[in-house]
């Protein structure tokens, strides 16, 4: 069982910030900004390649949410997903990362 499943199902313990059936949102143990929170569905998919059309249609509102929960809808916020191992990913499970709090630097 991959480590987000276990999360997910409640196995590892998580600092939640928003949940509903589908989906979880909850703080990153290694922050890399003043805010940094993680959200990903509850069923596994491996990466962006992998999830439906209509998971991330309905991950999309849940996401929206989180950002007004967390109070960075207006300040605003970084969103990213890393995919395979040349992307940077470390967990074989779809998430988003939400970076705020703070003023990022440019990426590009």
């Amino acid at each position: 069982m991959c480590v987000f499943c276990a999360i997910a199902e409640g196995k590892i313990p998580s600092k939640k910030i928003l949940e509903s059936d589908k989906f979880l949102a909850f703080y990153d143990i290694n922050p890399q900004a003043k805010v940094h929170a993680l959200v990903i569905p509850k069923e596994h998919f491996k990466d962006f390649n992998d999830v439906t059309p209509s998971v991330m249609a309905e991950m999309t509102t849940f996401m929206q949410e989180v950002v007004s929960v967390l109070g960075v809808k207006n300040s605003g916020y970084r969103m990213i997903t890393n995919i395979g191992v040349d992307g940077g990913q470390e967990v074989p499970h779809i998430h988003f990362h939400i970076l705020a709090g703070e003023k990022l630097g440019k990426l590009v």
